[in-house]
């Protein structure tokens, strides 16, 4: 389950920081006040520790 929430908020990173290189707009920033306001901070945290989750996903043994 921890895998699978992981890659949700990996892909919503990835996708946002596609929308900032393509078009130079913080989508979660934009649409939750601003980058420096509290929640956009604690999603940007989330996807950081989720990317780090996913550092151990490599070294997993598949079943």
């Amino acid at each position: 389950m921890l895998d699978n929430i992981s890659l949700v908020l990996i892909i919503i990173g990835a996708l946002n920081w596609g929308i900032i290189g393509l078009f130079g707009v913080d989508l979660i920033g934009m649409l939750f006040g601003g980058q420096l306001t509290l929640i956009p901070r604690i999603i940007y945290t989330l996807v950081g520790i989720a990317g780090i989750w996913a550092i151990t996903l490599l070294f997993k043994e598949k079943h």
